[in-house]
């Protein structure tokens, strides 16, 4: 059997690669580590995807957005503790081929980005 191709995890979108022991099981391996599977998706997850895509609908083709951004505008007083859901859920939106995740201009790997990232629509 040849190796299949990673998949996000479903929490935190990371990119999940193939291991030997779950041959059998591959088709239901959903989450890349015990940490992902207990939290599952918080209930403030999906309103983190949609406030991503609303402020990007609101900017222009090709414009980008922070994402402390997202994480002000749902909690503009404890925005810090946001930065990381926030990512989480962004990292799922480009799993899911709706937005990039851009360094320099350059899209980038959402599972290995590390320090400041943006987001855009994809074209």
């Amino acid at each position: 059997m040849s190796t299949p191709p990673p998949k996000p995890c479903a929490v935190c979108g990371r990119a999940i690669t193939w291991r030997k022991k779950w041959e059998r099981d591959w088709e239901n391996v959903r989450y890349c580590s015990d940490k992902c599977r207990g939290r599952k998706a918080e209930a403030r997850d999906p309103s983190l995807e949609q406030h991503i895509l609303d402020l990007l609908a609101a900017r222009a083709s090709g414009a980008t957005i922070c994402p402390s951004e997202v994480a002000r505008a749902v909690a503009p007083e404890d925005w810090r503790g946001l930065m990381e859901p926030v990512r989480e859920a962004a990292r799922r939106l480009v799993a899911r081929g709706e937005v990039d995740i851009v360094q320099g201009g350059h899209v980038v790997d959402p599972s290995t980005a590390k320090g400041p990232i943006r987001l855009r629509r994809r074209p």
